[in-house]
């Protein structure tokens, strides 16, 4: 289990306040976050640049010691018990290695059994696993800077599992990756996660990551949480409207009052409508039985509400106010300080969190 009570991560940047002049200026990175992740969960964990992502994860990992708050991974505390805490999770940083550069990727697997004193059995069957989907028999022997970024990535991932990590903290792991590598490294992240054997957080700002990946997604701006629960909820939380799209035979008439539908749009000449539905009414299959009744369908399609659309109209809205609640387990009250409305943020240069 992964526990935060109230964490804050303070930073002192110097900013500018004359022509020659510097004041110090206190930032805080994370601040006041309350989270609990069971074990098994896969979580993404989302904001803008700046949000304090990185630093929570840093947090996690012992990297960073907390300003105040509680912090807990799996019973250890991550600063003064990293050691024990570094056998029991696993970390990739997009832009980081954790392989020896000009080391076959096979000898880098090898060395780490021995740093990390892993029984040679337990690694063989780990690597094992790992080489068969993620498909990696065909650079084991190739240096790591001769390596693809997409192979490389590979790597990462097989390095951070072979000590059986209980916990696996990735942040942007398929930064840069082309089509064929993203699907690579995403389909063996959905069958770790269908095991239940690794508690997954994930940081991203590939949202297709999360969609098909976590069951629940955690956002964070200025340092709060802002959002904890399921997708859905969040499009619920935001309004977020399915759209059907109707190409008719002939014009149709008749269509006012339908309850919980707004007609969007029209052709001129009246055979293509589009349909917008706020969940207040009907579904998307009684209005196109609504429709097949009324006139002659030529096609329909119903396209989902992008959550691309939706974290934009969050990251869009006003910063949380410091004393606004911002409680994990009431996504209503994370969410409170959060109207949907498309004013400038505004966000203090120089801070670290990321």
């Amino acid at each position: 289990m992964i526990r935060m009570q109230d964490l804050r991560k303070e930073f002192t940047v110097r900013v500018k306040a004359g022509r020659l002049r510097r004041e110090k200026r206190t930032v805080a990175a994370v601040d006041g976050v309350s989270l609990t992740i069971e074990p098994g969960e896969m979580v993404g964990y989302i904001g803008p640049n700046g949000a304090g992502k990185s630093t929570t994860l840093k947090m996690l990992t012992g990297v960073l010691t907390p300003t105040s708050g509680e912090v807990s991974v799996f019973g250890l505390t991550p600063v003064p018990q990293r050691t024990r805490l570094a056998l029991r999770i696993g970390v990739v940083f997009g832009q980081r290695s954790q392989l020896w550069w000009d080391l076959p990727l096979g000898e880098s697997f090898r060395l780490l059994r021995h740093i990390y004193r892993v029984p040679a059995a337990d690694h063989e069957a780990r690597l094992r696993r790992c080489r068969a989907l993620l498909d990696l028999e065909a650079f084991l022997d190739t240096p790591v800077r001769q390596l693809s970024l997409g192979q490389r990535m590979r790597g990462e991932l097989t390095a951070a599992l072979l000590h059986g990590p209980k916990v696996l903290f990735l942040d942007e792991p398929t930064i840069g990756l082309d089509v064929v590598s993203k699907q690579a490294v995403r389909s063996f992240l959905a069958e770790l996660g269908r095991t239940g054997e690794v508690t997954l957080v994930l940081t991203t700002h590939d949202l297709a990551d999360i969609e098909r990946l976590c069951d629940r997604l955690v956002v964070i701006d200025h340092g709060r949480v802002v959002h904890d629960g399921t997708i859905e909820a969040l499009h619920e939380r935001y309004g977020s409207r399915r759209r059907v799209l109707v190409e008719l035979d002939e014009p149709m008439a008749g269509l006012g009052g339908l309850p919980g539908v707004t007609r969007e749009a029209a052709s001129p000449d009246g055979r293509s409508l589009t349909f917008s539905l706020d969940g207040s009414g009907l579904t998307a299959g009684e209005l196109v039985a609504r429709l097949a009744a009324t006139g002659s369908l030529r096609d329909i399609s119903v396209q989902e509400p992008e959550i691309e659309d939706v974290i934009a109209r969050l990251y869009a809205a006003p910063a949380p106010r410091s004393s606004d609640p911002a409680s994990p387990s009431d996504p209503e009250s994370a969410t409170s300080g959060y109207s949907g409305s498309a004013s400038p943020r505004s966000r203090s240069a120089g801070a670290p969190g990321s």
